[in-house]
């Protein structure tokens, strides 16, 4: 029965942020978030009576047809979100209905299967908790639920990009209510963005979106484990310490990121080839030919002209470029709700992505490439406490 709770310190940094000395701003802020706040102990309360009541209750026979359980949720969430593509033929109500039913009732298997593909791969990698290495087993338990996630309220400086403000957020917030909170927060002299997020490590299980394909949802569950062994050591501590404001370090907070990244994309791909490689999900039947247009390059480009305007201190000229982009943006495809410095300051943790200008990714792939292993890149950058700390690991 997987009922702990592993991440309590990281509950809350999340949830009780607003620890750094600037009373006024947090009071300010505490009483707009208020109402919109997410209930931790009602969330944890419901999902621990919910597994007690499957660990009495449920069946508890040995799944053997866990691969076929898997593809077939997937398969529904897919003909949910294209009901009329692929020659779904999707389209009445009582058909999406019978989807939905079907899909929600297959989904604490496809919870189970998934744990424990994540868990016997990465025991295959020698990767385990430093507290439990010598019984050889993964602590904590990877352990999520395939649930819609909390939104995430960032708060960034105007005249830099970082964040200086991280709060959880109930699940169903409307486009509405979430640029309402944006506009009171931004009142307080910041740049501030709500955002639906894919996964949440802060809980224990951890939270996974319920609507995305299968290889979405292996990297984003190994993710939020990685974010969580990480916390049992010095990088992962330090990373908390930066979230509820003790010690603020958006370098850090850029390395755990992108650390939980990296390994979770390979422990993803193997999980992934093992069991699924004869899977096609409607996301890769639906590619069609590339464009011209290269949004991962525009992304970065944008991100170093406003930090030209940042560090010239036009900050009203950043925001109207940043506002003029996202339009542009729009026009060849490819939208985003609110284009700011939180939005940066957010996606700019994940060092390893397409659209990063950050060094630590590329500082990063230097020590995974000369790494012998993934659980030697992982142990490594787990024991430090710095970027300095990273560049001296690199030969």
């Amino acid at each position: 029965m997987k009922l702990i709770v592993v991440a309590s310190l990281a509950l809350v940094c999340l949830l009780l942020i607003g620890c750094t000395p600037a009373p006024d701003f947090d009071a300010h802020l505490n009483s707009i978030v208020k109402p919109h706040r997410f209930s931790l102990l009602r969330w944890e309360s419901r999902t621990v009576l919910h597994g007690l009541n499957q660990w009495l209750f449920g069946r508890h026979e040995k799944i053997d047809n866990g691969v076929q359980i898997v593809t077939e949720y997937f398969t529904a969430v897919e003909q949910m979100k294209n009901p009329e593509s692929n020659g779904n033929q999707v389209s009445s109500g009582a058909e999406l209905k019978s989807l939905h039913e079907r899909k929600v009732a297959l989904e604490d298997a496809v919870e189970e299967i998934l744990a424990r593909q994540i868990k016997e791969t990465l025991n295959e990698q020698g990767i385990f908790n430093p507290m439990n290495i010598r019984l050889g087993v993964t602590f904590p338990p990877p352990n999520f639920k395939l649930e819609k996630p909390p939104h995430l309220l960032v708060v960034s400086p105007r005249d830099r990009i970082e964040s200086m403000r991280e709060i959880v957020l109930r699940q169903y917030l409307s486009v509405e209510e979430m640029e309402a909170t944006e506009t009171e927060v931004d009142k307080l002299g910041v740049s501030s963005l709500v955002l639906e997020l894919g996964g949440l490590g802060a809980t224990y299980p951890t939270f996974v979106t319920n609507d995305a394909n299968l290889r979405f949802t292996l990297d984003t569950a190994t993710e939020e484990w990685v974010h969580q062994y990480l916390g049992f050591r010095p990088l992962g501590f330090r990373y908390l310490l930066d979230l509820i404001g003790v010690s603020r370090n958006y370098e850090i907070a850029t390395m755990n990121e992108t650390v939980a990244s990296m390994v979770s994309n390979e422990i993803g791909a193997m999980v992934y080839q093992k069991y699924y490689s004869g899977y096609e999900n409607g996301s890769s039947r639906n590619q069609t030919g590339k464009s011209d247009f290269d949004f991962n390059r525009e992304m970065r480009e944008i991100r170093r002209a406003v930090d030209r305007y940042l560090a010239q201190g036009e900050i009203e000229q950043a925001e109207e470029f940043m506002e003029e982009k996202r339009q542009y943006l729009a026009s060849k495809g490819y939208y985003i709700r609110k284009l700011n410095q939180a939005y940066f300051a957010f996606h700019g943790t994940y060092a390893d992505r397409p659209t990063s200008i950050d060094p630590i990714g590329v500082e990063l792939r230097q020590l995974r490439s000369q790494s012998a292993s993934l659980k030697d890149f992982l142990n490594t950058v787990a024991r430090m406490t710095s970027r300095q700390e990273l560049r001296e690991s690199i030969r």
